[in-house]
């Protein structure tokens, strides 16, 4: 007798005369159970493809930010190209050049003066007794005399008014290289070297000053008397080192104007040009600068390249194939059609606030192609390029241009939103000033009256002036404005003064920072009543006041910044001028930063579009996590529960069998 699966209960092909396979059974009743759990799987597995896609969507973006962000700068959209027909001078030019041909003749080089002292036996010998010296070095003028050997005879020196500067010598230091690597350390603007000139005393100490005919050298001495009479040199007096190479400056002419430059470097004869010398010219060399449209041009392309890559990236998981029926795993997500539009919506929306002659893309040959790209048509661009390359830069960048032009555009912030402002000046900043109240002391004596210790811009310093009898209180102005600047602590503050005679005849100090914070003030030393008089008066600097888009801005210095409004964070350099209206300042923010704006905002790892339906998703995959594990184990007991059923009815089926055939076995006897 067989046992049939008539029931439902055991599958067919699971069962043989006297058993079934249970593991079959149950793998197969199983696979029915599991379905909940497989589609929850399936939907984890989904969430983590979109995860997947998001990331490349985020990378795509953060590319796209890295490239726009190269495009905001205002100044390689300004830049200037320039080239020289003769190779004996070159030029660069800043944002603030005018494009044009300049004319230029040079007729003899800067250089600096060079001394030479005489023969030692060794560099490294000591020289004298060791004893502490000082070098003092004086800048200045050679004038009047002759010059026979490099020695000067009938000569008068006048120093510039840069003060005296000096390097210490004791017996660490006083050989040849000793003595040259003071110098060099002292930092002094004196380049010291020994060189060998192969005679028997071979070894002999060079010293080179700066570039310029008043930066020639005088040298004082004092202490070891061997140090004294191998490096004291007076051009006027005595000169125990012999000149080599005397100090001249530039010569040249640009468009006709005569020049006297003490660097071959010239960088203030035309406007944001900076001329390079390296020779003379035989005849006028042109030098000419133009806007670098190169720059701007690659600047355009690379705007088109980073939209294109950015478009095809997510186009790649958010799009529908027909020919294979398959859409990315973004395909029809929200989130990633709103990033599309907004930076769609960004490109194609005119500037606002711009003066320019350009406020689209479009009229600078950009376009969004049928495909969704984005194409340059060159010819629009080189005609645009033609007709006003500069106007092309308010298209990226962040431009602020005012109609007066003694208030200049300087920063603004995200708050600040494109459009055309009043402003309005109460207040100019001035400068802290410190005005004598006598006619100053010409002479000078050390110990004496030499010192005057002062506040500047909050910094405390004691100044000292060199020791003489003034020719004029203009001369005595012009040392005590180089003593101060030259002071270490002013210096690295970035703080400097000027001294001027006013008409009474007093010194006059002024702080060449504006605002509050700029205070000159006269707090002791010998020297400050002979200087300045009894009752010296001092002036305070006051912070610029006034309003922009009509609301109270705050001042800083000559900074005015709003604080309230469209306007808020617009900030403005008001350089002089009057008080009252101060005409409008037109604001306008490029498509290069409208973008990198707008990405900042995508890729916000906590407010932004992308991170929070990752988190959203990953929240999701979390709580299928729990689900499924829930499974795991509800279907672990189904299992277990159903095998132990199917052995069950194994065994009796294995029983049924043996009673078959033991009835079949009697029945057959019985016949």
């Amino acid at each position: 007798m067989t046992i049939s699966s008539t029931s439902g209960l055991i599958p067919s092909g699971s069962v043989t005369s006297s058993s079934i396979d249970v593991a079959s059974i149950v793998g197969q009743l199983m696979q029915v159970e599991s379905q909940p759990m497989t589609q929850l799987q399936n939907e984890q597995s989904g969430f983590k493809s979109t995860i997947t896609a998001l990331n490349t969507v985020q990378g795509a973006v953060s590319s796209f930010q890295t490239a726009v962000q190269g495009l905001t700068s205002l100044g390689q959209y300004q830049g200037y190209t320039t080239s020289s027909s003769n190779s004996a001078l070159s030029a660069t030019a800043s944002t603030s050049a005018i494009p044009g041909s300049y004319s230029v003749s040079v007729s003899q080089l800067a250089q600096a003066q060079s001394l030479v002292a005489a023969g030692q036996a060794s560099e490294t010998a000591p020289i004298g007794t060791g004893a502490t010296t000082t070098l003092n070095f004086t800048s200045g003028t050679i004038s009047g005399g002759t010059l026979s050997s490099g020695i000067y005879s009938g000569a008068t020196f006048t120093p510039n008014g840069s003060g005296t500067k000096s390097v210490t010598i004791n017996s660490s230091n006083d050989s040849l290289s000793g003595i040259a690597s003071a110098i060099n350390a002292a930092g002094i603007g004196v380049t010291a070297t020994v060189v060998d000139n192969g005679s028997s005393t071979p070894y002999q100490l060079v010293l080179t000053g700066s570039s310029g005919v008043s930066n020639s050298m005088q040298i004082s001495v004092s202490g070891d008397a061997t140090l004294s009479s191998l490096l004291s040199y007076n051009p006027a007096g005595t000169q125990d080192l012999t000149q080599v190479s005397a100090a001249q400056n530039a010569q040249l002419t640009v468009n006709g104007i005569a020049l006297s430059q003490a660097s071959n470097t010239v960088s203030n004869a035309v406007q944001g040009l900076t001329f390079n010398l390296t020779g003379t010219t035989a005849s006028p060399a042109t030098v000419s600068v133009a806007q670098n449209t190169g720059a701007v041009t690659t600047a355009v392309n690379n705007l088109v390249s980073a939209y294109n890559a950015l478009n095809t990236a997510i186009q790649s998981v958010a799009s529908y194939d027909s020919s294979t029926n398959t859409a990315g795993p973004l395909f029809g997500d929200p989130m990633v059609n709103n990033i599309q539009n907004q930076i769609r919506s960004i490109l194609n929306t005119p500037i606002s606030g711009t003066t320019s002659v350009y406020s689209t893309l479009a009229e600078i040959g950009v376009t969004f192609q049928q495909d969704g790209s984005m194409a340059v048509n060159s010819s629009q661009l080189n005609t645009a390029l033609a007709t006003s390359p500069s106007d092309i830069a308010s298209l990226f960048s962040t431009v602020g241009k005012a109609t007066d032009s003694l208030v200049n555009y300087t920063n603004s912030s995200t708050s600040t939103q494109p459009g055309t402002y009043a402003v309005n000046v109460s207040q100019v900043a001035t400068q802290g000033q410190l005005t004598g109240s006598a006619s100053p002391n010409l002479t000078i004596t050390a110990g004496s009256n030499d010192t005057v210790n002062l506040n500047v811009d909050g910094n405390s310093v004691a100044v000292t002036l060199p020791a003489g009898t003034y020719s004029s209180a203009s001369a005595l102005a012009t040392q005590l404005e180089s003593s101060i600047n030259g002071n270490s602590t002013l210096s690295a503050a970035g703080v400097s003064v000027g001294v001027t005679v006013n008409a009474s005849g007093y010194l006059n100090l002024t702080s060449n920072v504006y605002g509050s914070a700029s205070v000159v003030a006269v707090t002791g030393g010998d020297g400050s009543s002979g200087l300045l008089g009894s009752a010296p008066v001092q002036t305070n600097g006051l912070d610029v006041a006034g309003s922009i888009n009509g609301a109270a801005a705050t001042g800083s210095g000559q900074l005015l910044t709003s604080t309230a409004g469209n306007s808020s964070g617009l900030s403005l350099t008001i350089d002089g001028g009057s008080t009252g209206s101060r005409g409008t300042v037109s604001f306008s923010q490029g498509y290069a930063v409208s973008l990198n704006n707008l990405a900042t905002s995508l890729l916000d790892p906590i407010s932004g579009p992308i991170a929070a339906e990752v988190s959203g998703l990953n929240s999701s995959i979390s709580n299928i996590g729990s689900q499924i594990t829930n499974w795991q184990g509800r279907l672990a007991s189904i299992q277990q529960s159903l095998t132990a059923q199917y052995t069950a009815l194994n065994v009796m089926l294995g029983t049924m069998s043996q009673t078959s055939s033991y009835l079949s076995t009697q029945l057959a006897q019985l016949r």
